[in-house]
């Protein structure tokens, strides 16, 4: 997998969760995750999570740190444990860092506080996913916590780096293993 940190700060509507995105707007051709900062401000008409859309639940922050993922030839079941995946990574990211963090599916919380947004959907072709991190908490709909202001992580693109990178070796390893076993 393919992976790019985006240097340009970059506001995630929603609409960016489409196919080709990455492709199109950074030159990365296939299975891919990208990472970028910006404020996060999803209004209910680019909501993918229809729970999310009844319940009248859009999603802002003032400053997130986003992933993008966009994966082929997999379904939506494979596409939600690949997103699982990438939140248990950042879950052991923080914990390594001696944080306290709690997963309840896609979620995850410090302090009982609501850390970061996670989607998965399947578009005509692939399966793309939206991991965001808020940074900065204030001004967040909910009771929230942020990467910076709350948890004093201040290297957020060598934090965004690492994810990346752990992420994209736990895939092509899953994928390297299923090919050195015999089928019975």
């Amino acid at each position: 997998m393919k992976t790019k940190l985006i240097q340009q700060e970059i506001k995630y509507e929603g609409w960016q969760l489409s196919p080709h995105w990455i492709y199109k707007n950074f030159k990365i051709q296939g299975d891919a995750a990208v990472a970028f900062i910006g404020e996060c401000d999803v209004k209910l008409t680019e909501m993918v999570d229809i729970e999310d859309v009844i319940n009248n639940e859009p999603i802002y922050s003032k400053l997130m740190l986003s992933f993008i993922s966009e994966q082929f030839n997999i379904g939506l079941v494979e596409g939600v444990f690949r997103q699982r995946l990438l939140v248990c990574i950042i879950k052991e990211a923080l914990e390594k860092r001696g944080f306290l963090v709690r997963r309840n599916g896609d979620d995850l919380f410090v302090d009982d506080k609501k850390l970061t947004v996670s989607i998965a959907t399947k578009s005509v072709n692939s399966i793309l996913i939206h991991t965001g991190i808020n940074i900065d908490s204030n001004g967040a709909p909910i009771k929230a916590c942020g990467l910076k202001n709350d948890l004093g992580i201040c290297d957020i693109e060598g934090f965004a780096n690492e994810i990346l990178e752990r992420y994209s070796e736990e895939i092509d390893d899953i994928i390297l293993a299923s090919t050195k076993v015999r089928g019975v």
